[in-house]
């Protein structure tokens, strides 16, 4: 074969090895854990920021630059600002967009789904409204999962703030050190915080907005004593010391309280969910045996004097074990 035909395999493998070379570059730049880690903190700053407003429309403007239209249209919704904050402290990197569009795709798909079952179209209809809670729910659970690690994770924060105070260092390079030092998801939303420090915004500022960004009411303790510590002076080791003893404390007493009622909130799980599993099992090994309690008018009223005890059951167990310490 002549060198013609050699030379020009071997630049079809360069040429094929530099666009995939070119392809991973662009994937990584744009969804890489560099690119994901950079979009998430810019999104907290802009969720949970209380800086002026000059600098968050730029930052809104900067992020909604390749919005697509249900963004925008949702961006001027009220209160919109507080769901992409709610968003982030599940420390999801879903958008707004993303949640109002899961919510509205699965009612669709289950009621298709469940066409296929003898169930009657009134209980399919509304597990299928039912079923558009899903992803709030999921949210809602993945937030308080990670604002209970954030809690767990508080005293040893302030165990490193505390022993860099007494190392002589600066506050704000205590916060650096715990951000960089300190494991998820703890370690970034002090990351955060000293960012914003060196963006320019007040010290004191960036500890407000980290307690807007992580509402735990051991956390606002920690920003108020750092706060009126830097209006009135004092030793600040000292004062995170009792912080963490109390918090600590708390905890101990929180757990003991815990196990005392497990029983309760057990029994409040068994109760609420036996009917519900026990009438889908009924449904689908004997349908005809459950009919009476849609077909006749009695059989609704009973059904909805069922569900309405249970849920008030429900709420009533729910407060007796929600003890708060």
């Amino acid at each position: 074969m002549s060198p013609i035909f050699y030379a020009s395999v071997i630049l079809l493998f360069v040429a094929v090895v530099l666009a995939m070379e070119g392809a991973y570059i662009w994937w990584n730049s744009r969804h890489g854990p560099l690119a994901r880690r950079l979009e998430s903190r810019i999104r907290t700053i802009s969720a949970g920021a209380l800086a002026s407003s000059e600098r968050l429309s730029i930052l809104k403007q900067r992020q909604l630059g390749d919005a697509t239209p249900l963004e925008r249209a949702l961006k001027l919704l009220p209160r919109v600002q507080g769901i992409d904050r709610f968003l982030q402290q599940a420390g999801m990197q879903w958008s707004v967009a993303g949640l109002v569009t899961t919510c509205a795709v699965i009612p669709p798909l289950v009621f298709s789904l469940a066409m296929f079952s003898s169930a009657p179209l009134p209980v399919i209809a509304m597990l299928a409204l039912l079923s558009a809670s899903l992803p709030v729910l999921y949210v809602r659970r993945r937030r308080a999962k990670r604002l209970r690690q954030l809690e767990r994770q508080l005293p040893e924060a302030c165990d490193m703030l505390a022993r860099a105070l007494r190392a002589g260092h600066a506050f704000s390079l205590a916060i650096d050190m715990v951000g960089t030092e300190f494991a998820e998801p703890m370690g970034g939303e002090f990351r955060t915080t000293f960012d914003e420090i060196n963006y320019g915004v007040s010290l004191n500022e960036a500890l407000a907005n980290l307690a807007k960004r992580v509402p735990i009411r051991d956390l606002r303790y920690f920003v108020i004593a750092v706060l009126i510590q830097r209006e009135t002076g004092g030793n600040l080791a000292e004062v995170l010391d009792g912080i963490t003893a109390l918090i600590r404390e708390r905890f101990k007493l929180f757990d003991k309280v815990r196990v005392l009622s497990a029983e309760g909130r057990l029994s409040a799980w068994v109760l609420g969910l036996l009917p519900f599993i026990v009438g889908t099992l009924m449904l689908f090994l004997n349908p005809g045996f459950l009919e009476v309690l849609w077909k006749d008018p009695m059989g609704l009223k009973m059904t909805v004097a069922a569900l309405s005890s249970m849920a008030a059951g429900v709420l009533w167990m729910s407060r007796v074990v929600a003890l708060r310490v």
